[in-house]
């Protein structure tokens, strides 16, 4: 076992290490400029297109499953996660708090990189056996690019549906079970148990039954959270002028050793900074697009529009509520690091109480994970096996909830982390090979609504 850990470690430090990072900030990059910064400039036509879809259009009841909000919602349950708490202070604990302005930065051009991946999701998907509509990076590989690139394609359902019963399942029930025994007092058990059958009960209705809880359960822990966080921020107001100075200076010189703090050099900040972005909102790595796929909509681009909101809310809002509670604090230098850290960082302004928020908050977003990526898992076993893989397929799933909630997992995530980046590679290559027909698209769009005509893709004419 040791052996086969290490070879893991080594593969992991490989696909997480400075090439991957290049290769999806350069693939954010060159699409935010193939798009002349579209993705930026439109974050209000896109709030827009998700106020109008939270409802189905008339005329699209038969283009998917769930409305567009619905599909958002179902990405972002799978993205907001663990990684919004853990994942920040983690990239604090390594690269002090200039690793926060790297994940800005990522955010900023993983924007680009995830408009992109849903409208090839909803361009290149099909209908399966069972009359849903099937897509993602596996299906517009298998379309986009030829059938024989499909092996890239299958190579992807391969690392996601290995990779999700990781880092989507069995981690995230572990999380769960961890922070209520430690608040609350409850076996990890029982915890397991529970999160079993609520996740079996919700799994039993498929993509309409997950995108309905999420559509529900998303936003109310997304606005809870940043409401506690915006009171901690209240409350340490005199020091939030200087935490963001010091987040720009350190993104540019490191810092120093201080207190727990064992100091990091600039490049610590952006490598941190960069890969807990990615890790965060998951663009580039090719998961949301198979829920986007799914969306009740005849335009591609339009979906996309919705899509992106999922990097912006997630990073750019989410995780800068927690980075800067950590910040402002002044615990970041107190040698803690993960979860931990920012529950330290809420209780220091609210005692008694902070602490709580971040446990409860980690359980909901941890939970809304295991839902959002059960999907993700249940389409990559479908690419791989047909429809008749499905239901094996979410009965271990389910089962593999309470397992995860009383094992030790430090194996089981060094393999899903490793191919959770491993995800990353086909999609990123068929990003970069289908460029042109999110560029064609996306100006179609843009000049039928100058024109002030349908804004129906004319590829779906």
């Amino acid at each position: 076992m040791e052996t086969l850990s290490s070879a893991f470690e080594a593969i992991n430090g490989v696909v997480w290490g400075w090439p991957m990072l290049i290769l999806i900030l350069g693939v954010g990059f060159f699409m935010s400029l193939g798009l002349k910064l579209m993705p930026i400039l439109k974050i209000g036509t896109g709030f827009k297109l998700l106020a109008g879809g939270v409802h189905t259009r008339k005329g699209e009841e038969s283009d998917g499953e769930v409305s567009p909000y619905q599909a958002l919602m179902t990405a972002m349950a799978a993205t907001v996660g663990t990684g919004n708490i853990a994942g920040v202070a983690t990239a604090v604990f390594l690269g002090g708090p200039g690793a926060l302005f790297w994940m800005w930065i990522t955010a900023l051009v993983g924007m680009a990189t995830k408009y992109s991946e849903a409208v090839l999701a909803v361009r290149f998907r099909e209908v399966d056996e069972q009359g849903n509509h099937v897509g993602g990076p596996m299906y517009y590989i298998k379309n986009g690019m030829g059938k024989r690139w499909r092996w890239l394609g299958t190579a992807f359902a391969i690392f996601g549906a290995v990779a999700g019963f990781g880092i989507g399942n069995t981690v995230q029930s572990n999380s769960i079970a961890q922070v209520i025994e430690a608040n609350f007092a409850v076996p990890a058990l029982a915890t397991g148990v529970v999160a079993m059958v609520l996740v079996g009960a919700v799994l039993i209705g498929g993509i309409r039954r997950i995108g309905s809880v999420a559509g529900t359960l998303v936003p109310f822990m997304a606005v809870a959270y940043i409401v506690a966080g915006l009171v901690v921020l209240a409350i340490n107001a005199d020091q939030l002028g200087a935490s963001i100075a010091l987040i720009f200076d350190s993104a540019f010189t490191g810092h120093a050793a201080q207190g727990g703090f064992a100091g990091a050099a600039v490049w610590a900040a952006i490598r941190f900074g960069v890969a807990r972005g990615v890790f965060s909102n998951e663009a580039g790595l090719g998961s949301a697009p198979i829920a986007h796929a799914a969306a009740q909509t005849k335009d591609p681009v339009r979906q996309g529009l919705i899509a992106m909101l999922g990097t912006f809310l997630d990073t750019l809002i989410v995780c800068s509520i927690t980075g800067l509670v950590i910040v402002s604090s002044g615990v970041w230098t107190s040698g803690e690091s993960g979860a931990a850290l920012t529950s330290s960082a809420f209780a220091t302004a609210l005692p008694g109480v902070g602490n709580y928020v971040v446990a409860i908050s980690l359980a909901i977003f941890a939970f809304s994970t295991i839902l959002g990526w059960s999907f993700y898992g249940e389409r990559c076993v479908e690419f791989l096996f047909g429809v008749k893989a499905i239901r094996p397929f979410r009965i271990l799933w389910i089962l593999a909830v309470p397992l995860g909630a009383v094992l030790n997992l430090d194996f089981v995530w060094l393999v899903a982390d490793t191919l959770n980046a491993l995800m990353a590679l086909p999609n990123l290559i068929a990003i970069a090979a289908l460029s042109p027909v999110v560029f064609k698209l996306t100006r179609e769009y843009f000049d039928r609504q100058t024109l002030g005509l349908p804004a129906e893709s004319s590829a779906f004419q």
